[in-house]
């Protein structure tokens, strides 16, 4: 296998650059471009060490710059193979320097994630624990992290790993029940199976459960602020966002566009809509606008519905209701300007959301509880981020092809099948899951989790 280099800090300028060398020659690669500041040679260092000194072009004979050079000697580094880390100045040129020697004298350019697939394939990580590593870089709040942090420790694999293994334990009772059957051998009790199956269902149903507060808190709320013009939407986004983003005026219609932007709102995050008001009108420009704020509620999971509370409920208000009732939208029913009079009870809103708050978006008062009201849409109240994974797509289609096959397995049961039925779609599920693991995932699936990854890890 070759020796990789890559770039595993952001190309950019900053305070410092690592270039990572990985492989049998890493070493040997780091000896010739790195002289040590004293007497101590790159070939004497022992793994998990530093030396300060200087990296070198050797066909030049010129310094490129002084760094820091850690090594770690294989199988006790990341990778599982030696490897050496170059920390130098943070300077654009100097790190594309650094790795262009580095190619010249023996590395090739590692690929995407390639790092992290060594790590894999030298049994390092499991593939659930590897795929972690890029939800650990993306994470966004602390839910999410913890998340990461519990599959890195191999909480996914060890919950969906014993469930195989046991589907492996029942598939040798079957086997040896089957194919062996002058010898005395005790029956396939079926209810104790049942249990069996049932149990393993179980975990899978509650992974899959887990999967939707996942994308949530990964991807964030696709969320509308809709309502007619001139009631506060604008306003109301600046105060989510905690900056002026929307233009605010009095002249209703302002708002032409959808204007988008990402507020964190606790731990979820908010890709909010500035939605033009929606409303009849003759300005073919603004009717533009309405028509694409309308398109946006189709395809949003959270609508902000926003009122004027000092002017009372008119058609166009119970027609945009209506409209996100028909959508079956999730529904929070915002009160605006709270300073002012009101003209409308909230009881008449009911029927169309629980969810009813009295804010006042000018003086940013009310964020507090849009975001209590929001966690509550989505289930985070009662939620315990020291004990959730949050599996992803990949995971997910792997435990739903393994459900889908053990509910047919029970059903199988039930209906008096044979068991030599029952065995095929048990082996199909426990396929499954061995592929979630990675235990028997295909160098096709192996390569599309690692594609997704930086160029440096």
């Amino acid at each position: 296998m070759s020796t990789i280099c890559a770039v595993s800090t952001p190309l950019a300028q900053g305070g410092l650059s690592v270039i990572r060398i990985s492989g049998e020659n890493a070493i040997d690669i780091a000896s010739r471009i790195f002289v040590p500041f004293g007497d101590k040679q790159v070939s004497d260092m022992q793994g998990h060490t530093c030396a300060y000194g200087k990296v070198i072009d050797p066909t030049k004979n010129r310094q490129i710059d002084d760094a820091v050079l850690t090594v770690f000697i294989a199988p006790k580094s990341y990778t599982g193979e030696n490897t050496a880390e170059i920390s130098c100045h943070g300077g654009v040129y100097i790190t594309k320097e650094i790795l262009r020697i580095c190619i010249a004298h023996g590395a090739v350019l590692a690929e995407r994630g390639e790092f992290t697939k060594r790590a894999f394939l030298n049994g390092k990580l499991s593939l659930t624990q590897a795929e972690s590593v890029m939800d650990l870089i993306s994470a966004q709040g602390e839910y999410a992290l913890r998340s990461a942090n519990l599959t890195r420790e191999g909480r996914l694999f060890k919950e969906i790993s014993a469930s195989a293994k046991e589907l492996v334990r029942i598939l040798g009772e079957l086997a040896a029940w089957v194919d062996y059957p002058e010898e005395d051998l005790p029956d396939i009790e079926e209810a104790a199976l049942s249990v069996s199956l049932t149990q393993i269902l179980n975990v899978l149903d509650r992974i899959l459960a887990d999967y939707d507060n996942g994308m949530l808190l990964r991807n964030g709320v696709d969320t509308v602020i809709a309502g007619k013009p001139n009631v506060g939407k604008s306003t109301l986004m600046n105060m989510l966002l905690g900056y002026d983003r929307s233009i605010v005026t009095d002249i209703a219609g302002t708002t032409r566009d959808v204007i988008e932007e990402t507020a964190r709102l606790g731990e979820l995050t908010l890709k909010l809509s500035d939605t033009a008001g929606i409303r009849d009108t003759d300005n073919k420009v603004e009717q533009l606008g309405v028509e694409l704020a309308k398109k946006r509620l189709e395809n949003c999971m959270l609508v902000m519905a926003v009122f004027d509370t000092s002017r009372p409920l008119d058609d166009e208000d119970t027609e945009l209701l209506d409209y996100v009732e028909q959508l079956k939208k999730h529904l929070i029913i915002i009160l605006n300007k709270s300073d002012l009079t009101s003209c409308i009870d909230s009881e008449q809103l009911k029927k169309y959301s629980p969810h009813i708050i009295t804010i006042s978006a000018k003086f940013n008062e009310g964020r507090e509880e849009i975001q209590k009201i929001t966690e509550e849409i989505f289930s985070l109240n009662n939620y315990n981020p020291d004990s959730t994974v949050f599996a992803n797509e990949r995971q997910k289609s792997c435990a739903e092809t393994a459900r889908k096959y053990l509910k047919q397995a029970l059903d199988a049961l039930k209906m008096g099948a044979t068991l030599d039925a029952v065995t095929v779609t048990i082996d199909y599920a426990t396929n499954a899951l061995l592929e979630l693991t990675g235990e028997k995932a295909s160098e096709a699936v192996v390569n599309e989790v690692f594609s997704k990854f930086c160029v440096g890890k």
